[in-house]
């Protein structure tokens, strides 16, 4: 018999997959935003052909894959921790014979997989037919953004982890997830690529776990830069989030009062 855990890598997959209206209508919005994004980029570049090692096939990559990474790594929209501890459904999950945390990363990454194949690879495929795309030149870079994306996922869901975890303490953590939605955005590089940022702020960013979410993974698949110095970071901040999300489910857990027992 499987373990609990790949059972809900596939569970996590088929959730996702059972709801392809709604996933139609992302993907829908998904290439209209990437091509007024695209757009915008195309028109800065007009003035100056390269940006900070930027030029429009670059860019336009940038923005497509920014696109199609945006439903895989669930940059927002996730509070079902969150909820579970207001109503108190979380005395469940605790009680059930799994690892809370593990089993939660489980059903994302399967959750991830079906945004894969709904998400990402169509924006891609329709960016191309309009636009000059950078493709990957060494074909080692194709498994090495793939590992990227993976890390990607699991460093949002470290992320996201601790700030619904919040709500052990704060019991509503929707101003908390509402901040990290405004923010998380600009600080990770999907709003518009962290090399045009200031120097200061590169540096400053590069000590966060925000670049692992968007920008490393666009750097690996435009080979950009160092790919293992990038995928280290990812994985380092990775096993981080992980082992702190460890450690706040505990304390939560210790202090957890369910009203009426």
């Amino acid at each position: 018999m499987l373990a609990p855990y790949p059972q809900l890598v596939v569970a996590g997959f088929r959730r996702y997959a059972t709801y392809r209206q709604a996933a139609l209508a992302g993907l829908s919005t998904n290439l209209v935003f990437g091509l007024l994004r695209a757009a915008v980029l195309v028109a800065v570049l007009a003035e100056r052909p390269v940006v900070a090692g930027y030029d429009v096939a670059v860019a336009v990559t940038y923005v497509w894959l920014g696109q199609g990474l945006l439903t895989v790594v669930l940059l927002w929209g996730d509070s079902e921790l969150s909820t579970r501890v207001r109503t108190g459904d979380v005395v469940v999950d605790l009680g059930r014979p799994w690892d809370l945390q593990a089993a939660l990363l489980a059903t994302d990454l399967g959750r991830a997989g079906f945004a894969v194949l709904s998400r990402l690879v169509p924006p891609m495929a329709f960016g191309a037919l309009l636009f000059p795309v950078r493709w990957p030149e060494r074909p080692a870079t194709w498994a090495l953004f793939a590992v990227a994306v993976v890390l990607a996922v699991v460093v949002s869901f470290g992320v996201r982890f601790l700030l619904n975890a919040s709500a052990f303490w704060l019991l509503d953590a929707r101003g908390v997830l509402a901040v990290w939605g405004v923010a998380g955005g600009v600080l990770s590089g999907l709003v518009i690529p962290l090399a045009w940022f200031p120097a200061a702020a590169q540096a400053a960013l590069a000590w966060t776990p925000a670049p692992s979410l968007f920008q490393i993974p666009i750097d690996v698949f435009t080979e950009r830069g160092d790919p293992f110095g990038a995928l280290a970071a990812q994985a380092g901040w990775a096993l981080l989030l992980l082992a702190v999300g460890r450690l706040v489910l505990r304390r939560g857990s210790a202090r957890l009062v369910v009203q009426g027992g």
